[in-house]
């Protein structure tokens, strides 16, 4: 989700929630404790060399059972961070730390922002020696010609 949708979907809701992806939902007293701005440079395994910008939320909740976010307050928030980092409207990458601190793309169902598991993959396919998918099929659909070199043939 990039992050002119987020703010879009912000001015509809009546409260924030983000849905984890086992469904749950994130402590309804979370923080969200910083909206920035990540930029990534790296090469890939083929040698490309490739820059990523995303827009990144860190979401915390602490023992302060109290606290509730209002979608006027992120975008309050959000608003400033554009003004001060001169953020764009780049996708939207949250921050939640479980076990260990997870990375997250956002999406939407229509009352809560959801949480999608990322998922990591190879950008240099045609380079890295990766094999095609073998596409699969059935021994009986296999069309055999007949031989002339069969017991009965006239081949031999």
């Amino acid at each position: 989700m990039k992050l002119s949708q987020a703010k879009n979907i912000l001015k509809s809701l009546e409260s924030v929630n983000f849905l984890l992806p086992d469904g749950t939902l994130v402590p309804e007293h979370f923080h969200v404790t910083e909206v920035g701005l990540i930029t990534k440079n790296f090469i890939d395994c083929g040698g490309t060399v490739r820059k990523e910008t995303v827009v990144n939320f860190q979401l915390w909740d602490a023992n302060d059972f109290e606290h509730r976010l209002k979608p006027q307050k992120l975008l309050n928030i959000i608003e400033l961070s554009e003004k001060i980092l001169g953020i764009e409207d780049f996708e939207i990458e949250v921050e939640y730390q479980a076990q260990t601190i997870g990375k997250y793309d956002l999406g939407s169902n229509g009352n809560d922002f959801v949480l999608l598991n990322k998922q990591t993959a190879c950008l240099a396919q045609d380079q890295c020696g990766i094999p095609a998918v073998k596409q699969k099929v059935k021994l009986s659909e296999i069309k055999i010609e007949q031989s002339c070199c069969t017991p009965n043939g006239s081949c031999c």
